[in-house]
């Protein structure tokens, strides 16, 4: 069966985390507590107000030569998700080069362009046509991963969130209100290490669609305004080391870049 005939079929969602048990959306009273816990908050280009973040989603394979490179099918396997912690978030001003230090552990740490979308409306079950309805902003981002410890964990079947969930493994650039930039259905998107391209494609190319993944996850999340979404990464993703500097750009938004550290 061709893969995208599965987002009317297929009946389960893989996800590679659990969800939260909080019910959010109602105030709740204020409480003493025995320490502060700081907020996480991406800065809304052109606006002094900050975007608050309630669950970081990411979707794997979503390019075709990726999941290929990947060792995926990509014409039989359904969207999966997973989830990286609000403090995985590295804001990084345009028109600089931040400091983005190499996590400990890992000795093959890879780089995933991505766009990113960010909602402001709750929905469960939406339909495909009003998904991108609730989409606020979109933004430039990077899904950094620490290939080693991710491969060695699904070898031997275990959950490889130590892969992918750690401190600041989210870079991303300011958002850009939806309102202004309109979807993204198509454009370029590439990385460059050290001035030379690594990854390059077009946005068109994803094999599920920004639509598709909010309808998709929201059969089995209830979404809600502060989610943002990473919408999976093309081929050639690839190691960098300490003193390399990562440039990205997706068509309509500033490039974001960093510096392994």
């Amino acid at each position: 069966m061709h893969r995208r005939a599965l987002f009317q079929t297929s009946a389960t969602l893989g996800l590679g985390a659990l969800a939260g048990c909080a019910s959010p959306g109602a105030a709740q009273p204020a409480v003493k507590t025995p320490f502060g816990v700081s907020a996480t908050h991406v800065p809304i280009m052109g606006s002094d107000m900050l975007f608050p973040v309630r669950r970081i989603y990411c979707i794997g394979r979503n390019y075709r030569a990726h999941a290929i490179e990947m060792g995926s099918n990509p014409d039989r396997e359904p969207p999966f998700f997973f989830r990286k912690p609000t403090d995985a978030v590295q804001n990084v001003a345009p028109g600089g080069v931040a400091d983005h230090p190499y996590p400990a552990l890992t000795k093959y740490y890879h780089y995933e362009v991505e766009l990113v979308a960010a909602l402001h409306k709750a929905g469960r079950n939406i339909p495909m046509v009003t998904a991108l309805d609730h989409v606020y902003a979109y933004a430039l981002g990077l899904d950094m991963t620490r290939r080693d410890l991710q491969r060695a964990m699904a070898d031997e079947k275990k959950p490889w969130e130590i892969g992918k969930s750690f401190d600041k493994s989210a870079p991303i650039g300011p958002l850009h209100l939806a309102s202004q930039t309109g979807a993204f259905a198509s454009g370029a998107i590439w990385l460059k290490v050290n001035g030379g391209v690594k990854q390059s494609a077009d946005l068109g190319q994803m094999i599920w669609s920004l639509a598709e993944q909010i309808a998709k996850l929201s059969e089995a999340f209830e979404l809600m305004p502060g989610d943002i979404i990473y919408s999976g990464t093309p081929e050639n993703v690839g190691p960098v080391v300490r003193g390399d500097v990562i440039e990205c750009h997706i068509d309509r938004l500033p490039n974001l870049s960093v510096k392994i550290v």
